[in-house]
C-alpha cells in the first residue's frame, strides 16, 4: 500500500513537472508566445530547473535542450525514488529505460489532454487566450488528419482519430515497457 501511495504521488508531481518542461519545449518550438496564462504557469513550474540548466546547455535552433534535459532528469529522479522505496535491488540498470518510457508516456498523456481541451473549447466557440494557445499547439498534430478526414455535419472528427491513435500508442508503449523489464 505504501508503494502504491508513493508511486501515485511521485507520478502526479513528476508528471506535472515533466509535462510542464515538455510543454515549454513544445511551445518554444512552435513559437507560441508565453505572455498568456499557460505560459505563465509553465514558467512558474519549470524556471527553477530549466534556467540553471540553460547556463550549461545551449539551445539548438528552435529546440530548447535544457527543457528536454530537465524533463528527462525529472523522470529519472521519479523512478530512482521508486527504486529506493522498493528496496534498491539490482534493477538499477533499468532506470534510464524507465525514465525514457515515462517521458514518452507523459508526452502522449499531455497531448491527449491538449486535444481533449481543444475539442471541448471548439464546441463551445469561446475566444480566449487559452483557447488560442491550445489551438496553436494542437494544429501541427491535427493538420495531417484534417486533410484526410472530412467534416461530418460541420464537426471536425480529426481530434477523435488522433486520440484513438494516441491511446493505441499508449498500449504499445505499455507492452514495450513490460517487454524490456521482463528481459
Amino acid at each position: 500500500m505504501l508503494y502504491q501511495i508513493a508511486s501515485f504521488l511521485l507520478d502526479v508531481v513528476g508528471g506535472l513537472l515533466t509535462g510542464a518542461c515538455l510543454l515549454r519545449l513544445y511551445m518554444q518550438w512552435q513559437r507560441v508566445p508565453f505572455s498568456n496564462p499557460i505560459g505563465g504557469l509553465v514558467f512558474a513550474l519549470t524556471d527553477w530547473l530549466v534556467m540553471p540548466l540553460r547556463r550549461v546547455i545551449a539551445p539548438v535552433g528552435r529546440w530548447d535542450l535544457s527543457s528536454l534535459v530537465a524533463a528527462v532528469l525529472l523522470q529519472f529522479v521519479q523512478y530512482f525514488l521508486l527504486w529506493l522505496i522498493l528496496g534498491a535491488g539490482a534493477a538499477w540498470a533499468w532506470l534510464p529505460w524507465l525514465a525514457l518510457f515515462g517521458l514518452v508516456r507523459v508526452a502522449i498523456s499531455g497531448l491527449i489532454g491538449l486535444l481533449i481541451v481543444h475539442a471541448v473549447m471548439s464546441w463551445m466557440s469561446t475566444r480566449s487566450p487559452i483557447a488560442d494557445v491550445v489551438a496553436r499547439l494542437c494544429a501541427p498534430v491535427l493538420r495531417p488528419f484534417q486533410r484526410i478526414i472530412p467534416l461530418v455535419g460541420g464537426v471536425d472528427l480529426s481530434p477523435l482519430a488522433v486520440l484513438v491513435l494516441l491511446q493505441v500508442a499508449m498500449i504499445i508503449l505499455g507492452h514495450l515497457q513490460a517487454g524490456v523489464l521482463q528481459g
